[in-house]
């Protein structure tokens, strides 16, 4: 192909599909790697987390239903939830106490221990589940 040659309608839609694709596979792999990068310290979220045991268990298990486990939820929805109830965008009172005192680092941390830990899936019970 002559470079100087104009190129026709089937090879500028081919130039473009490939253009996009790698654009999105260096999108894909930019957040792969913040991802990775942005990791929080498990150890030290797991000694921060002695303040959520009384409502979602020691090790994010909570036994009561009104109580929401933590234990393998993605750190990135527990990240979110957490900066959420501390810039008051999600509203609950007594998580928005608890986070308004985090750090971001400190919310990371519990993100990468809560969601380190094995999550535990429990049956409904069939008389309980509403029509």
């Amino acid at each position: 192909m002559n470079p100087a040659q104009p190129l026709n309608d089937d090879s500028q839609k081919v130039r473009a599909m490939k253009t996009t694709a790698l654009l999105a596979l260096g999108l894909l792999l930019s957040g792969i790697l913040s991802t990775a990068s942005a990791a929080g310290d498990a150890a030290a979220g797991k000694e921060k987390s002695a303040m959520c045991q009384s409502c979602h268990g020691a090790d994010g298990n909570s036994t009561d239903p009104n109580f929401p486990r933590l234990a393998g939820q993605h750190a990135s929805y527990i990240e979110r939830a957490l900066m959420d109830y501390r810039s008051g965008t999600r509203k609950n009172p007594i998580m928005a106490g608890f986070a308004g005192g985090l750090t971001d680092d400190e919310i990371t941390n519990l993100a990468a221990y809560f969601s380190s830990q094995t999550g535990v899936v429990t049956a409904v019970q069939p008389n309980q589940v509403q029509p």
